[in-house]
């Protein structure tokens, strides 16, 4: 049996973990490794790569980087969570405000030092990088749309410093960039349809707030079918192997969001959409296997 003192421990870890999306984080650094060995650094030895101490600092400084990040975003919208995800709030507190700042300062200081290892421009990056999260959880996030979209770019700055690292600027390279941005997009301003209630409270100028939830709606409407493009453009245009088939996937499943979305009227469906746009990214990241099927079985075989 654990005593209270180790339980008591024990949540304040898990309370950590939730405040920092530690799952979220994995998910990255495992995106950003798959993204160097299959497509960005496709020519050179899966040795080579998987191996690279450079790669691993970049690594390793985006994870920590991103970690702070949520932490000085939590602890901007503590009162706002109170009110959209209670649960979650509640679980959160079990750290305190003190400890979250010292942890967000540590977290901050180690990912400079390890991009120090790798060259002064990376450290020039991360440093930025701090400064524009800090500056979105801030001030950004209250203006309208410019908000979405700081917190979309933020969102993909840990696959630009890898695409940077490699120095692979193939065309495919970005039109996968403008594709992924654009759902991260949509999913920003779907959060913001989800939290209204606690975004009203707290004063914050949301699309859905100032300009009503249906100009919101026909606003990600655009959006999506500005995402058609890339999907259509990387099924046509370009060899992606067999990851054609998660874009032809895309272009089945965003009409049928785009419907679910035009009836959505509670938090509930706003909800479902967003687990939808996770999952799809989620399942975007694995699908970055399917480029060269037989590079995978060659390179684990």
């Amino acid at each position: 049996m654990l005593s209270r003192k180790n339980k008591l421990l024990a949540l304040k870890l898990l309370s950590l973990f939730s405040v920092v999306r530690g799952y979220n984080i994995l998910m990255i650094a495992l995106a950003q490794y798959l993204a160097s060995i299959y497509i960005l650094g496709h020519e050179l030895p899966l040795r080579k790569v998987v191996f690279d101490l450079n790669l691993f600092l970049i690594v390793l400084a985006s994870a920590l980087v991103i970690a702070a990040g949520y932490i000085i975003n939590n602890f901007y919208d503590a009162e706002k969570d109170l009110i959209n995800k209670p649960r979650k709030s509640m679980l959160d507190r079990l750290v305190s405000q003190r400890f979250k700042l010292s942890a967000y300062f540590m977290l901050n200081f180690m990912s400079v030092f390890a991009a120090s290892y790798v060259s002064f421009r990376a450290v020039l990056f991360f440093s930025a990088y701090i400064f524009g999260i800090w500056f979105y959880s801030h001030k950004l996030k209250k203006v309208p749309f410019l908000g979405n979209l700081v917190s979309a770019v933020l969102a993909i700055s840990p696959f630009f410093v890898v695409f940077v690292y490699y120095k692979n600027f193939e065309t495919v390279i970005f039109v996968h960039a403008v594709f992924l941005f654009l759902l991260i997009l949509v999913r920003e301003m779907i959060k913001d349809l989800e939290n209204i209630s606690g975004d009203l409270a707290q004063n914050y100028r949301t699309i859905p707030i100032i300009y009503g939830e249906r100009f919101s709606k026909y606003l990600i409407v655009c959006l999506l079918l500005l995402t058609l493009l890339p999907s259509w453009l990387l099924i046509s245009k370009f060899d992606v192997g067999k990851m054609n088939y998660y874009f032809m996937g895309c272009m089945i499943l965003l009409p049928v969001f785009l419907i679910l979305l035009l009836q959505s009227r509670s938090k509930a469906h706003y909800v479902w959409l967003h687990n939808i746009l996770k999952l799809t990214i989620i399942v975007g990241v694995f699908s970055i296997l399917l480029i060269d099927v037989d590079l995978v079985i060659n390179r684990i075989l």
